[in-house]
């Protein structure tokens, strides 16, 4: 697939990367403005390192469905390469990933069976382990090629990837996998009002454990 396939970016943080910097990709019901992706670039942009958020093409269309798989895989490839030029780094210094969709196709293309993208690691934020209401049929055939560090943060009444389910299937990932747990926050972050926490105290703590993950892979 050829052509300009993302229009719309948002780079955030230093002008220069150091040694690292993070592509942020949006979940299928948002777009680069998300308020999980800006609650990580901007805890990103604390700690100094630069992120680079963008909208898939249906959302700079004005469209509310998902492009198809081919257009988000090369989509997701173009930004990747968009954050290493901006941010004079290898690919190999480049922390993929985004929340749900997003991270998803991050997953994908470093798990391609065919010219799969280098990164220094994976940012999985609510990946979503199966369509809604199909479980049966998890989203886990290119796991197996997934050989850089993963970070999932998940929320434990995630209804697209139950603890169980997705700390078992992670299991034939080959590079290192984290988990990072969020306590009665569903599948975009929304916390029981019974546990007495907000959604903005909870993008503070998905912020604050992304940055650390992505802080603390090697040099």
């Amino acid at each position: 697939m050829t052509g300009l396939l993302v229009t719309e970016y948002a780079w955030q943080g230093p002008k220069r990367a150091i040694d690292r910097a993070v592509l942020l990709a949006h979940g299928a019901g948002s777009d680069m403005h998300g308020t999980a992706l800006l609650a990580v670039a901007d805890a990103l942009t604390a700690a100094k390192i630069p992120s680079l958020r963008f909208n898939y093409p249906y959302r700079s269309a004005g469209r509310n469905a998902p492009d198809r798989p081919k257009v988000l895989e090369a989509a997701t490839r173009e930004a990747a390469a968009e954050l290493a030029t901006r941010a004079k780094l290898s690919p190999e210094r480049l922390v993929l990933g985004g929340r749900s969709m997003g991270g998803r196709y991050c997953s994908m293309v470093v798990g391609a069976a065919d010219d799969p993208l280098p990164a220094l690691g994976l940012l999985m934020l609510s990946y979503p382990l199966h369509a809604a209401g199909k479980p049966e049929k998890p989203r886990v055939e290119h796991f197996p090629a997934i050989t850089v560090p993963v970070l999932f943060v998940s929320g434990t009444r995630d209804s697209l990837a139950g603890r169980d389910a997705l700390t078992n299937a992670a299991k034939a990932i080959r590079g290192t996998t984290t988990f990072h747990w969020i306590e009665t926050a569903d599948h975009g972050y929304r916390p029981l009002k019974a546990s007495g926490r907000t959604t903005d105290d909870v993008l503070t703590e998905v912020a604050a454990a992304a940055t650390g993950w992505v802080a603390g892979l090697p040099d």
